[in-house]
């Protein structure tokens, strides 16, 4: 047995757990594309390597410890490690630590799953479903792996569709969307008329998927009722609407609370009337940043140079009295947090001009006409943090044919891209809102 240098493997794990959560945060930012996330990924993955390559003496001092680490980020190092060698020992370890694995462990056992379970693994993960025992956060995690990696079946999700837990519920939901199969209309309109809206959603998207109307239905409502935690079905609003839904959007933007999720929706819609709102709302301090993203995806002008104005650095102030000091406050900084902030005037100034080459009847993509094509092309260039919502675009046009994993590793994104491209146009070229049943 070679001497190991064990600095040299306690620095890969160290390095290993710091690039994935470099990596992880790149996928909602702004201000990374794809192919700067394959650059991150190239670092993660030699660390990575370097761990597999200590073998099992590695595993059994290193990593199999860590995988109960206060740290989600050391977890997904040492899972990904185990889950890439050779020897079955390192899943069996990753399996045995998942089934005693607290709600917040299970958190990233999960995600090193998502990327990384090999094909033994997951062909054991059905049997899960069987304990009894398990916590719903242990449920949820089977179903969201196995909808992921494309192992979802009938007999798996259809008997916790009506699951009490309704993060179990959305999660089986959720997985029979992704898989395409269909679901029971009694089923559906119930979870679509769920008070919570994890199986809510979940149900729009899978009823979607499906061609339901209903689920289409269920959009509509939740805007009409300006109920709180609305992102996603104001999104698919957005995405799938015509100018009567755009304008129901425009008359939520008076309401506050709402204001951002309806930002984000809009920048998707397309349309030069949201692009005017946008406009004005630029003046808006705290909503500026996301006005000027929107304005920006529907007319293609860039923030940047005369465009954009330079974010203040926060003044010294006095420390805050520890008595006044927010102590639950989210320090982790937001996506958002890097969007650069427009220069009102200059973009004022430049789309008096550009809005006279825009029809108000059309959708538009980054300033040109909305095509299938530019969907494909803005999900291998778009910035991380929009490729998730034209992911779920293609989706749903396509009638869930067509999945590009905007969270998986960029080699399968990239395939799944690829297969898209070369799909028929005809696949996914009509708004997914069009041609629903019931």
């Amino acid at each position: 047995m070679r001497p190991l240098r064990w600095d040299i493997h306690e620095e890969h794990l160290d390095e290993a757990a710091f690039r994935w959560s470099q990596w992880e945060r790149a996928l909602d930012a702004p201000d990374y594309v794809l192919a700067e996330v394959a650059e991150l990924e190239e670092a993660l993955a030699a660390h990575v390597d370097g761990l597999v390559l200590g073998g099992e003496r590695v595993a059994r001092r290193l990593l199999e410890p860590a995988l109960a680490a206060d740290e989600a980020e050391r977890i997904v190092a040492a899972a990904l490690a185990l889950l890439g060698g050779e020897s079955p020992s390192g899943p069996a370890a990753v399996l045995a630590a998942l089934r005693q694995a607290e709600p917040p462990v299970l958190v990233a056992l999960q995600r090193a799953l998502e990327l990384a379970a090999p094909p033994a693994l997951l062909s054991d993960l059905p049997s899960l479903l069987k304990n009894e025992a398990a916590v719903p956060e242990f449920l949820a995690l089977v179903f969201d792996t196995l909808g992921l990696r494309g192992l979802a079946t009938a007999p798996l999700c259809t008997p916790f569709f009506t699951h009490l837990d309704a993060r179990v519920a959305a999660a089986a939901v959720c997985a029979a969307g992704r898989m395409r199969m269909p679901l029971d209309p009694g089923v559906l309109r119930r979870a679509l008329g769920s008070a919570e809206p994890p199986l809510r959603d979940a149900a729009i998207v899978a009823g979607l998927m499906g061609g339901h109307r209903d689920a289409w239905l269920a959009c509509q409502a939740v805007a009409e009722s300006r109920a709180p935690n609305s992102r996603l079905p104001l999104l698919l609003l957005a995405m799938g609407g015509d100018e009567r839904d755009v304008k129901r959007l425009l008359e939520l933007l008076s309401d506050a609370s709402l204001r951002p999720d309806v930002l984000w929706a809009l920048g998707f819609s397309g349309s030069v009337a949201a692009a005017e709102a946008c406009l004005e709302l630029m003046r808006q301090e705290p909503v500026a940043a996301l006005s000027g993203e929107a304005f920006s995806a529907i007319t293609g002008l860039r923030l940047e140079g005369q465009y954009a104005v330079e974010r203040q650095e926060m003044d010294a102030e006095e420390p805050v009295p520890l008595e006044q000091e927010d102590l639950d406050a989210d320090l982790v900084p937001r996506p958002e947090d890097a969007l650069p902030l427009p220069q009102v005037d200059a973009v004022a100034s430049w789309w008096k001009e550009a809005c006279l080459r825009m029809d108000a009847r059309r959708r538009y993509f980054e300033g040109q006409p909305f095509t299938p094509q530019a969907l494909l092309d803005a999900l291998a260039t778009a910035p991380m943090r929009r490729r998730h919502a034209l992911s779920l675009d293609l989706a749903l046009r396509s009638r869930g044919s067509l999945q590009v994993p905007t969270r998986a590793f960029v080699d399968r994104q990239v395939t799944a891209l690829q297969q898209a491209r070369s799909a028929t146009s005809s696949t996914f070229s009509r708004p997914f809102s069009e041609g629903l049943r019931g």
